[in-house]
């Protein structure tokens, strides 16, 4: 029951609201009304901010006598410029907000009889005919250092999360809501306790937003805009109901707290010092090594994370990396998941990249202090082999460990990991028959030759019996050579791009080398435009190509030789532009020459090195299009079992490939069919429940759970050219028939099935999830295609929702382009 102060205090300040809230724990309870009328009754009750001076009239008022009301806000505003806003009757109501549908006028001179005019009937012509729509006049804000919008639950599924959707640099009130500036996002769980925001800026819009709550009512969701000024007055500048509530489900409320909850409690025993690994703790992120947030997404269906955990981040991940001469890390996977998102354990991710044979000190120094610097740098967690984790030495090695890890190691400490770290690089580098490079390419082309003479055997005779087959062959000979021949890419990365840094190599004669390489892109993007000019080419194209989906580890992603609209585009759209060889030059040669001598790396012949970095990083590409033929056969087995049990793709998705190996040994006896129906639509139940849930790039501590910043990604560009064109937002079932020339493509994970994409002409290519050596980068490099990889999401809705897109690789810019 409202006090009796209260009841007055609402009686004084007036007015008929259309909804009124419900009772709260404050003893205020607010009615809504019109935009005007909600800041008007909430203003002598705040306390934790302000509402700016207003004064509101209706069309009907505007329309009787207008010269009286620029008058009445010239006295009132003086001199000062004001803001002119819509307080529309069908604004902000409980049923629809009509949020950005009115007109707003900024910095009208209110001094001015006929700017103040012009304004007002700007705001009144996009109103309706009804003239009892208000007009609300305040005082322009200035000196503004923080502005943005928040929401007291996530908008699309009412997860229970306050979004904090801001900018602290444009200086502007309005950046957020028009869709323009750069801003950042920052989730807290709504049952987050006060000792988990470590920001204060987090901490005193929390405050600011429960206050509101309490005055609004704790049941109604709220969006609410708000500015910050130099003073350090924060002020309210909107308050609405959010409408989408009838669309949210109801359950996911309910599950996200105890989940979150309960992965604190796990987070907190598997980031625990462990005698077989180096490093005092953990932290977990999507995006480092294995990056599974590009290769399956961040909420992947149940097959595809069983798939990715079978074929390399149960075991083979580290087996490779023992085979090169790293330390080993046994018995431990390298993913784990919370609520359905796969995370890289990133401190089994680093014992991984030392050298094997280091002391236990040393070990743990390292480790430790490469995860201090992602913690500190978490814009590096898609670049953690270049920019934190030293993983061989390279043409930079010394200098980027006394800038970045100075004192860490004692002197001889330092000299023992080096020259162990030296000896593994040469060791890599060299291309005789039993060095790891060679050897890998040799298991990749057993694996080649064995699909060939099983091609006719699983398409006449799809035995689901061959399922485990298939997979131990994918791994012994397909997923593990690729991981060596992956880091050995990686290596050549690194030694060309220290060579760069270095001033041995320009950047654009290191493009011209990316360029020149003849790798699968070029074969597939030469086949593809024969096969649509000539259509007696397609099966031929389909026999070597066909195993391809945009979705490599998705089984309801459709594979090239399943999809009816491949060869529906024009071949006047498909272009490329021709290879030019490198020729490295004299002054190069014997640059490289010096920097592999005074690096410790021994006499490597430069035109050798060239030579390693072109069957690494081309053969990269090659092994994964090979190994994934063997994947894609493995899924169309599951997929012509599960028609025979009268299971689809969909329902397969949520099986694990476990449940589906287990059943050829131990058989379910008793109505399979109805089984595996209902472990799929359990399995389909908690990945729903799940949905709510919100999470970092990087976890940290349990309190990544509560407080979540969306963290803007660093970009990697490729090339230095700059473009300007329309976006085109493409997912894993987007038809191939589209016309996609001189369109900016926008995908969240890349994978090897959306090659098709460089046969249409396109102008560029952006991806939300992507490293710097993923094989996008690699694709848009060797194609010469500008691209901004792995961008965020953040910026990945904002381009990919804009009509058109300025991408300027060379001055490391992506933005859209707007007006």
């Amino acid at each position: 029951m409202l006090t009796v102060d209260a009841q007055k205090h609402l009686q004084a300040i007036g007015g008929q609201g259309a909804y009124s809230s419900s009772h709260t724990e404050a003893g205020v309870s607010v009615v809504f009304g019109t935009k005007a009328e909600t800041l008007n009754r909430l203003r002598p009750l705040l306390r934790r901010s302000s509402v700016l001076e207003l004064l509101w009239f209706t069309v009907k008022e505007w329309n009787i006598d207008h010269n009286r009301l620029i008058h009445e806000i010239g006295q009132k505003f003086g001199s000062q410029p004001v803001v002119v806003r819509s307080s529309a009757c069908n604004e902000d109501g409980a049923a629809q907000s009509l949020a950005g549908a009115f007109a707003s006028c900024l910095d009208v001179d209110s001094a001015n009889p006929a700017s103040l005019e012009k304004a007002v009937c700007t705001v009144i012509g996009s109103f309706d005919d009804d003239t009892e729509n208000q007009v609300l006049v305040q005082p322009m804000l200035s000196g503004i250092i923080l502005s943005g919008v928040i929401m007291t639950h996530e908008l699309d599924t009412g997860a229970p999360y306050y979004v904090l959707n801001y900018d602290d640099e444009s200086g502007r009130a309005d950046t957020i809501t028009s869709g323009s500036g750069v801003n950042k996002t920052v989730l807290v769980h709504r049952d987050c306790a006060g000792d988990h925001m470590d920001s204060p800026r987090v901490a005193e819009l929390i405050g600011f937003v429960r206050e509101l709550e309490t005055l609004c009512g704790l049941d109604i969701p709220l969006d609410i805009e708000f500015a910050k000024t130099n003073d350090g007055q924060l002020y309210l500048l909107q308050v609405r109901r959010i409408t989408v509530e009838k669309n949210w489900n109801r359950d996911i409320n309910r599950h996200v707290g105890d989940a979150l909850t309960q992965a604190g409690h796990f987070l907190a025993a598997h980031s625990l010092p462990r005698p077989h690994l180096a490093g005092s703790r953990s932290i977990l992120g999507q995006m480092p090594d294995w990056n599974p947030a590009e290769i399956i997404g961040t909420h992947p269906h149940p097959l595809a994370i069983s798939l990715y955990r079978h074929l390399i981040t149960d075991s083979v991940w580290q087996e490779a990396r023992v085979k090169m001469g790293y330390q080993p890390v046994p018995h431990t996977p390298l993913m784990i998941t919370f609520g359905g998102q796969p995370y890289i354990d990133v401190r089994a991710s680093f014992n991984s990249f030392l050298p094997t044979g280091l002391p236990a000190d040393t070990r743990h120094r390292l480790v430790n202090a490469w995860l201090e610097r992602l913690e500190q740098y978490p814009e590096f967690h898609d670049k953690v082999e270049f920019e934190v984790a030293q993983t061989i030495v390279d043409f930079n090695f010394d200098s980027d460990h006394q800038d970045r890890y100075a004192g860490v190691l004692s002197p001889g400490a330092f000299c023992d990991y080096r020259e162990r770290l030296a000896r593994l690089t040469r060791r890599n580098l060299e291309l005789t028959p039993n060095s790891s490079l060679p050897e890998a390419l040799v298991q990749i082309g057993r694996l080649e030759e064995l699909q060939s003479l099983r091609r006719d055997q699983l398409r006449e005779r799809p035995d689901p019996g061959l399922l485990s087959v298939l997979l131990d062959e994918c791994r012994q000979l397909g997923t593990e050579p690729f991981s060596i021949i992956a880091r050995h890419a990686f290596i050549a990365e690194i030694l060309l791009r220290s060579a760069v840094a270095r001033g041995v190599l320009e950047p654009g004669r290191y493009d011209g080398f990316k360029h020149s390489l003849h790798t699968v892109t070029t074969e597939f993007t030469q086949d593809f435009t024969g096969a649509l000019e000539n259509p007696e080419q397609r099966g031929q194209f389909l026999e070597r190509y066909g195993h391809l989906r945009p979705g490599t580890y998705d089984i309801i992603s459709l594979r090239y030789d399943q999809r009816e609209d491949l060869f529906e585009a024009s071949a006047d759209a498909t272009q490329q532009q021709p290879k030019k060889p490198f020729n490295i030059t004299r002054s190069e040669s014997c640059g490289l020459r010096e920097l592999f001598g005074t690096s410790g790396l021994g006499t490597v012949e430069p035109e050798k090195f060239l030579q390693y970095a072109r069957l690494a990083i081309a053969n990269r590409e090659r092994a994964k299009f090979i190994f994934t033929r063997h994947l894609s056969d493995a899924m169309e087995l599951v997929a012509h079992w599960g028609k025979t049990m009268g299971l689809d793709r969909e329902a397969l998705s949520y099986l694990s490939i476990r449940d589906l190996l287990d059943q050829q040994s131990m058989p379910v006896l008793k109505d399979p069919t109805r089984h595996f129906r209902s472990l799929a639509q359990r399995n389909r139940h908690d990945n729903e429940s799940m949905s709510g849930i919100r999470l970092g790039y990087l976890i940290r501590d349990k309190r990544d759970f509560f407080v979540v910043p969306l963290h803007r990604s660093t970009p990697n560009f490729v090339t230095s050219k700059r473009i300007e064109g329309t976006s085109l937002r493409l997912d894993n079932h987007a038809h191939g028939n589209l016309d996609l020339t001189g369109r900016i493509i926008c995908i969240e994970n890349a994978d090897p099935g959306f090659d098709w994409i460089f046969t249409r002409g396109i102008a560029g290519l952006v991806s939300q999830y992507g490293g710097a050596n993923s094989h996008m980068t690699i694709r848009c490099a060797e194609l010469g295609l500008p691209a901004a990889i792995g961008v965020g999401g953040q910026t990945f809705e904002r381009v990919s929702s804009a009509d058109l897109v300025e991408l300027d690789a060379g001055a490391r810019i992506i933005r859209p382009i707007y007006g």
